[in-house]
């Protein structure tokens, strides 16, 4: 708990079983009430490793759902058990959990409802190695998106993200895509909804076990990128009206 609040980790996992156990042991538990892995159906045991650490809460997709819809289920299931400050973190281990106090408090002292991990400030992203036509991309992704969305962020696209419980209960989440451009889309929609988001420099880590998709999806994934700035950008000035951006009743 901080403050009487209550923070639960979630885990997004796909083919995690190498990597779940270095990085649910970081985890600081003085701080951190609860923990949900959402196995996608990976073709490893990472459900049973989840279960032999103890992992409280396991969900078990019988179908991949996708990275999005992998999400889906982990922040309804962090919203039914009553959380009120939910950290999205990778079981790859790319990210650290060491960075969750920090975090934590930004959301728990009233800062700032969102908090994002960012691999841009600091230049944790090079020295990490993440490859150069990723943080080339990163950057020409990030200008365009902050033009079109009229926001300022350092990166749009990093998966290690912190959500107040009001947060997940504005937001429809549920109506957007199953796939990796479900992160963009969340974040238009918080920015949409009026929140204002934080923040903090983030080490990170490329290395064989770390997830990260290849070329072509990287390319799809652009697309939809470029796709949901633009519709943003119409959305703002009314001349659509998507139901992505319709608050939840």
């Amino acid at each position: 708990m901080y403050k009487g609040k209550k923070v639960i980790v979630v885990l997004p996992a796909y083919n995690a079983a190498k990597t779940l156990e270095i990085t649910y042991r970081e985890i600081p538990f003085d701080l951190v009430d609860e923990v949900i892995l959402c196995d996608d159906n990976s073709k490893d045991n990472t459900a049973e490793v989840a279960k032999d650490l103890g992992i409280q809460h396991v969900i078990v997709h019988e179908k991949n759902k996708g990275y999005g819809g992998n999400q889906k289920s982990l922040y309804n299931q962090a919203l039914s058990l009553k959380g009120d400050i939910v950290i999205m973190l990778h079981p790859d281990y790319q990210y650290t959990p060491k960075l969750i106090p920090s975090m934590v408090n930004i959301i728990g002292e009233g800062l700032y409802p969102v908090v994002l991990g960012s691999r841009i400030l600091g230049m944790g992203a090079l020295k990490g190695g993440m490859p150069m036509y990723k943080y080339v991309a990163n950057r020409f992704l990030t200008f365009f998106q902050n033009v079109l969305i009229r926001y300022k962020l350092s990166e749009y696209h990093t998966g290690y993200r912190a959500f107040s419980r009001e947060v997940l209960e504005t937001i429809d989440f549920n109506v957007n895509s199953d796939d990796f451009v479900f992160d963009n889309e969340m974040l238009s929609q918080i920015v949409y909804a009026g929140f204002d988001i934080g923040e903090v420099t983030c080490p990170t880590k490329y290395f064989e076990e770390a997830s990260s998709i290849n070329f072509s999806r990287s390319v799809k994934y652009g697309l939809g990128v470029l796709r949901v700035s633009v519709a943003h950008f119409f959305q703002r000035l009314g001349l659509l009206n998507l139901p992505m951006y319709q608050r939840k009743k």
